[in-house]
C-alpha cells in the first residue's frame, strides 16, 4: 500500500533530523547510516524539502534572538560541520556549493553539485547543525525540530 503523503512528510521531517543530529553529534557513522537511508528509501527531495522548512526556521531563530550571523559565518560553520565527517570529494562539492548558495547563486550551487542531489542534503543538514548550535544546545535543537516537525521524541516512526 502506497505511503500516505502525511506519513511520507513525517519520515522524510525523521530522516532530515537523523542527518542533522548526526552533524550535531559529529557522528560520521550515524551520518553515514541515515544518508544511506535517504538514498536506499528514494527520499532525496522529500528530505531535501524537509530541510529547506529547517533551514528557513533556524535562520529566522537566529535573526529573532539578535545573534549576528553573516554569511561568511555560514559558510565557515558548513565547512567546519562537514570536515572530516564525508568523503573528501563531497567534503568539498558541499563546501564548494553552499559557498555559491550562500551569496545567493543558486543556478552556480546547481551546476557546481554536478547534478548529486545528496551535496544538497549534507548542505542543508549540516547549515542546520552549525546554525542551530548559534541559538540551542545539542540537546534542545534536536527536540525543538521534532516538536517544530511533529515527531515525537520517543521514535522515528511515533506520532506526536
Amino acid at each position: 500500500m502506497p505511503e500516505e503523503p502525511q506519513d511520507e512528510r513525517r519520515r522524510a521531517a525523521v530522516l532530515a533530523i537523523e542527518i542533522i543530529d548526526a552533524y550535531v553529534r559529529s557522528d560520521r557513522g550515524a551520518l553515514a547510516e541515515a544518508a544511506a537511508r535517504v538514498e536506499e528509501e528514494g527520499a532525496v527531495d522529500p528530505v531535501t524539502s524537509e530541510l529547506r522548512v529547517f533551514t528557513a526556521f533556524l535562520t529566522r531563530r537566529v535573526q529573532e534572538t539578535g545573534v549576528v550571523y553573516k554569511p561568511a559565518d555560514s559558510r565557515e560553520a558548513v565547512a567546519a560541520a562537514v570536515a572530516d565527517m564525508l568523503p573528501p570529494e563531497l567534503e568539498f562539492a558541499v563546501v564548494t556549493v553552499w559557498e555559491a548558495y550562500s551569496v545567493g547563486e543558486e543556478e552556480a550551487a546547481e551546476r557546481l553539485s554536478h547534478g548529486d542531489p545528496m551535496v544538497a542534503v549534507h548542505m542543508l543538514a549540516a547549515f542546520c547543525a552549525a546554525v542551530g548550535r548559534a541559538v540551542y544546545r545539542p540537546a534542545e535543537l534536536i527536540s525543538t525540530l521534532r516538536i517544530a516537525a511533529g515527531v515525537s521524541e520517543e521514535g522515528p516512526d511515533q506520532e506526536a
